[in-house]
């Protein structure tokens, strides 16, 4: 018989399967569910992308590349970081501190990894925003790291003088995440620029995940710790923007020395990311995704016109997810609602226990068709016992 507990490590049993898997595992069980749970765009890779993957592999672009990546595609992305923060410049040399130095990753969920690895360990701590993405405390956990969650109910700001109070001599690194999943929130510019400077004062890395940095809603764009110190490491990728998800393509941009050590480690682990991927990627930042980005910007509309007044909600500048509350005239918890919501209306939402040590909230990705949507706000509108007409509406 095998004997499970000699050959499992400990380290994997500290790791709890993902709640949205288990989610998604019951959406395919279900017939015709109402599915607001999925964190992807519903739009498929806009067709000159395509092409360009296709026309890689048919040219033969089907074998490794360097462990870094391509040169086109690092180079066309320190053009576009450069162009929008001048203060940072390219490294002379992999030891050079003061320069920055780019990797292409296996999407932002691969850079996050080798980031982990190559900036923390035992005895080190790493401060998170509780609600946080669900990848984060375990990332850190298998970094041998002790991750530290800083509470941000209600407004959900990882603020400098919240992070402060969370510093410790064993404090390493600082997880931030703007627009943040899973709340949608959008930390304005003097949040950034606090905890910029914070993270500098205290000798801590700053990594800032920018994964839905196209999907901001501020006339001004996205702000970014970036603009504002070069003590950090700044994680995006184009699997959201480009409906790419399943292509696995992200990038690091950072101090050169912890780019160097996490280029030797995806030589170990990734290799590289996926080569005719990487071809796509330099179509990929020509491609103008404005009419998409407009679109989920209707779709946040949606969201808080029809929930505002009935469900506790900070309104989302960012991402495309929404985190109300559960209200407490319905003495439930998150994760009571939410089995009520399958069993009642068929409707998949995620509990927010799954992204924090509250369960007070839950959230919805309205990352989906219109139909899908409102037939999925319907469902959370009788769930709290709300009328559910639709006076005024367009759609």
């Amino acid at each position: 018989m095998f004997d499970a507990d000699r050959f499992i490590s400990q380290r994997a049993r500290q790791i709890d399967a993902s709640g949205i898997r288990r989610v998604f595992d019951l959406a395919a069980s279900l017939k015709d569910p109402v599915n607001l749970s999925i964190g992807q765009p519903d739009f498929d890779v806009p067709q000159p992308i395509l092409e360009s993957a296709i026309e890689a592999m048919r040219r033969g672009m089907n074998r490794y590349t360097v462990t870094q990546g391509i040169e086109q595609l690092r180079h066309e992305i320190e053009a576009s970081f450069t162009a929008r923060f001048p203060d940072w410049k390219p490294a002379s040399n992999e030891a050079d501190a003061d320069g920055f130095s780019t990797l292409i990753t296996s999407g932002v969920s691969g850079g996050l990894v080798l980031a982990l690895l190559a900036t923390v360990g035992p005895g080190d701590e790493v401060i998170m925003p509780d609600p946080y993405f669900v990848m984060y405390k375990h990332l850190v956990t298998l970094a041998g790291a002790t991750p530290v969650m800083v509470d941000t109910y209600p407004d959900f700001e990882l603020t400098a003088l919240r992070v402060e109070s969370a510093i410790t001599p064993r404090t390493k690194l600082v997880l931030f995440n703007s627009p943040s999943n899973p709340t949608g929130v959008v930390s304005p510019a003097e949040t950034c620029r606090a905890l910029a400077r914070l993270c500098e004062d205290a000798g801590v890395l700053l990594v800032s995940d920018e994964i839905y940095s196209e999907f901001c809603y501020l006339p001004e764009g996205l702000p970014s710790p970036a603009s504002f110190g070069r003590n950090l490491l700044v994680l995006r990728g184009f699997s959201k923007t480009y409906g790419m998800t399943g292509w696995r393509l992200g990038y690091a941009v950072g101090p050169a020395p912890v780019l160097a050590q996490m280029t030797k480690l995806q030589q170990y682990t990734f290799v590289c990311a996926p080569s005719m991927v990487q071809f796509a990627g330099i179509e990929a930042l020509k491609t103008d995704m404005g009419v998409q980005i407009d679109h989920y910007r209707a779709k946040r509309d949606r969201v808080v016109e029809r929930l505002s007044g009935v469900y506790p909600l900070v309104p989302p500048a960012g991402a495309f997810y929404a985190f109300p509350k559960v209200p407490e005239a319905l003495g439930l918890s998150a994760t009571a609602f939410v089995e009520r919501a399958i069993s009642e209306h068929k409707l998949l939402v995620i509990p927010g226990a799954v992204f924090s040590d509250r369960d007070t909230h839950l959230r919805l990705s309205y990352a989906c068709d219109d139909a899908m949507l409102e037939r999925g706000l319907d469902a959370l509108l009788a769930l709290a016992g709300a009328r559910t007409e639709r006076a005024g509406s367009s759609r």
